[in-house]
């Protein structure tokens, strides 16, 4: 089965590309597995019959995972967001994806694969883009002394309370 979306994103791992797409696939409700293809023979530099693409959806979003060996490694230059409604939902994708990873400041997470994940709450992106500058600008500094995203908080300090 070929792909009709337009734009893919195409994730280069070392060895672990099916691991990683079956972990994602664990965490997001809308998730699978599309598809697995081999390495057809060892010419490729590759063992025979080993992973060699995933082809996997999160949320309706199609994503390709290749094992494709050490040459290439991710960082924060690329990253995939999470929308959040609730703090239940940031809560959760945080434990989750940070699980073996590292957590970084404002909303950001390096998974246990090396792959850069912020965890944006709706609520943010309204404060920070509040009208009234001195809000938004509470928000914004609250938010830089966070790693996980902390809505009441944020909250708190864009009325002018402390955010901690």
């Amino acid at each position: 089965m070929i792909c009709k979306q337009k734009i893919t994103p195409f994730l280069w791992f070392d060895t672990q590309a099916e691991e990683a797409a079956r972990f994602y696939v664990s965490v997001f409700g809308d998730a699978a597995i599309k598809r697995v293809v081999r390495y057809p023979t060892e010419a490729s530099g590759k063992q025979e019959g080993s992973v060699m693409t995933v082809a996997f959806e999160l949320e309706g979003q199609p994503f390709t995972a290749l094992n494709g060996g050490p040459a290439f490694r991710f960082n924060e230059a690329v990253s995939l967001v999470v929308h959040c409604e609730t703090q239940a939902e940031v809560d959760w994708f945080w434990e989750q994806l940070s699980a073996g990873g590292k957590e970084k400041p404002c909303g950001w997470l390096e998974d246990r694969y090396g792959v850069s994940w912020q965890i944006v709450p709706d609520a943010l992106l309204e404060l920070i883009e509040d009208p009234e500058p001195g809000k938004a600008k509470r928000a914004m500094q609250a938010m830089f002394q966070m790693k996980k995203i902390d809505i009441a908080a944020l909250q708190r300090a864009a009325g002018g309370e402390r955010a901690d």
